[in-house]
């Protein structure tokens, strides 16, 4: 699978998430700016559809909307809860005041924004206030929110977490951030300064922890940690897990940003994004998730 919105003029699509909705697969990924001087020309939440995770078409695209998503939004994690399609996602363009946003749908389209937008940013003096990258899971009750900040001086980016109740609407009030330093910041050589786009499964009773090392194309690439609670984590090996390609590969400059999706089947499937050229266009890929033990294997 290699799938790459096109509305914008180059191939381009980033920071998957899929959810499996109504008979079909629906993919939603960041999209860039138009650039032809619209008003209001920012990031936006393209959407395309599958019925067999192989072939994908772009059936919409979910806009920036008001004066918190005026800059844009991007990098979205998806969820279906009942009847329901939940989108945390980011806003784009403000630095250090980027934060979470939540929305919701019936059709897997057109999306409600939550009035209390933006929904979670961090608090502490180890972290600079801003949160990117939002990925949820379920286990027990609770929502999970898996989100990337940065250190105080925005150098150095990690991630951290919060929950919510499962019954609750997930709006502001309703997060508790659970923790007060990172539960996982760069140490590998690999990593650089960057972990981040945390994506979040749960296997036999563990959680799992898919992460993007380094940033983009420095290159990029996506490790794995496990953890008993959701909170404590432990990396699975001190080497990616899915390193970037070869030379004149779709994704010789990165392999990124996962995204894992657990089918009605049971099976996993790990997406995640590549470019060959430094980022000027990106497409998307899926490759299935195979275990022994409590060891994730790739089946690219």
């Amino acid at each position: 699978m290699l799938y790459a919105d096109t509305s914008r003029g180059r191939p381009f699509s980033k920071d998957p998430a899929v959810v499996r909705w109504g008979g079909r697969y629906l993919l939603y990924y960041s999209l860039p700016p138009h650039g032809d001087g619209r008003p209001g020309d920012g990031y936006g939440i393209g959407i395309a559809a599958s019925p067999d995770l192989e072939h994908w078409e772009r059936v919409g695209e979910i806009p920036p909307e008001g004066e918190i998503e005026g800059k844009g939004i991007c990098a979205p994690g998806a969820i279906v809860l009942g009847s329901k399609i939940h989108l945390f996602y980011q806003t784009y363009g403000n630095w250090r005041r980027d934060a979470i946003c939540h929305a919701w749908s019936e059709d897997g389209l057109g999306f409600q924004r939550d009035p209390t937008n933006p929904i979670f940013r961090p608090a502490g003096d180890w972290n600079a206030g801003r949160a990117i990258d939002a990925d949820v899971v379920a286990r027990d009750g609770t929502l999970y929110l898996y989100w990337a900040t940065r250190d105080p001086t925005m150098t150095v980016q990690m991630l951290g977490v919060a929950t919510a109740p499962l019954d609750s609407d997930f709006s502001r009030a309703a997060w508790t951030q659970r923790c007060d330093a990172p539960i996982l910041r760069p140490e590998l050589d690999w990593e650089q300064e960057c972990i981040e786009a945390p994506a979040t499964c749960i296997h036999e009773g563990r959680f799992y922890l898919f992460y993007g090392g380094a940033y983009n194309c420095k290159p990029q690439q996506i490790g794995c940690a496990v953890s008993e609670d959701g909170l404590r984590w432990r990396r699975l090996s001190n080497r990616p897990l899915l390193a970037h390609g070869a030379p004149g590969a779709w994704n010789a400059c990165e392999s990124g940003h996962p995204y894992v999706l657990v089918d009605d089947d049971g099976s996993y499937h790990l997406f995640y994004q590549g470019s060959a050229d430094m980022g000027r266009t990106w497409y998307l890929s899926r490759a299935a998730i195979g275990w022994k033990g409590e060891v994730p294997c790739l089946e690219v």
